[in-house]
């Protein structure tokens, strides 16, 4: 089992000037450590639990574009971007660009979106549940569509109708980049993920929960005629040992996802200052978890 680190606090005890080096001191700790998967949220305003709309927060893709610049090997995504704050053709685009300057490292994170107060408050519209799940279907079709160069005709939709889905330069990611569909949601979400996706992102509640969701996905990947095998299966770990470096509490919380072909555990620790925490207890976690398997 591999470690991701999913950057999801910017309140650096230095302030914004600080940024920039802690995110690029974090890229050259996590590629030290082993760390195969960086991510960063993708949100106008912060989460409630981490300290509210006005606590700090970077958009996520300038961010991965800088972490890009300052990484060689690690996976990049957004954990996970809503379907709803970019227009479909525009993200693709977005993704493609992360992609070739990263030499192939990008991987689209998506879902169906659900902060309200972050739509309402920077006036982007909120459709309702069931249209985003909608939208989120034509977005995957979409980026599929832009990222396949025999296919650059129009793309007609219920939401999107777009003309050419012409995107140049190509992805350097064969045959394209990674789309991993965040959720766990049984009847919509594990379905998208075996029509269309690469990679899930299902919390890790318990290996009980997850071993369900699991097999919820084999389901829906047999009704999709679609090998299972194929799909990267990863878990956000938000438990409280990785945020405050209890190894031996992590490796028994993590012990029971060992069976359940689990590629990789992505920790999310409260900390504004992740560099000397990957240093400090990342690393070990790579060597736990690599005996383990």
């Amino acid at each position: 089992m591999r470690v991701g680190v999913h950057i999801n606090r910017f309140d650096h005890g230095g302030g914004g000037p600080a940024l920039g080096a802690e995110l690029a001191a974090t890229g050259a700790a996590a590629e030290e450590a082993g760390v195969s998967w960086l991510s960063v949220m993708d949100h106008y305003f912060q989460m409630e639990f981490n300290g509210g709309a006005e606590a700090p927060m970077l958009e996520a893709y300038t961010t991965l574009g800088y972490l890009a610049a300052h990484t060689s090997t690690v996976r990049l995504g957004a954990l996970v971007t809503g379907v709803t704050y970019r227009h479909p053709g525009l993200l693709a685009k977005i993704v493609t660009s992360l992609d070739v300057l990263s030499e192939g490292r990008a991987t689209l994170g998506i879902g169906a979106a659900w902060y309200d107060r972050e739509h309402e408050g920077l006036g982007v519209p909120f459709p309702p549940l069931a249209e985003r799940f909608e939208r989120l279907e034509e977005t995957l079709r979409i980026c599929r569509q832009m990222w396949d160069p025999r296919a650059n005709g129009p793309f007609e939709g219920e939401h999107y109708r777009l003309a050419e889905t012409l995107c140049v330069p190509a992805p350097v990611s064969s045959p394209r980049p990674e789309i991993m569909i965040g959720g766990g949601g049984e009847r919509k979400t594990l379905r998208l993920v075996a029509r269309y996706g690469d990679a899930c992102n299902l919390f890790a509640t318990s290996p009980e929960e997850v071993r369900h969701k699991l097999d919820v996905l084999r389901g829906h990947c047999e009704a999709e005629n679609r090998d299972p095998d194929e799909i990267r299966k990863t878990v956000a770990y938000t438990g409280e040992p990785a945020t405050d470096g209890d190894l031996a509490a992590f490796t028994r919380d993590i012990a029971g996802y060992t069976k359940l072909g689990i590629d990789t555990v992505i920790l999310a620790p409260r900390i504004g200052e992740p560099a000397e925490w990957i240093e400090r207890f990342v690393a070990p976690a790579v060597q736990r978890l690599a005996e383990l398997d």
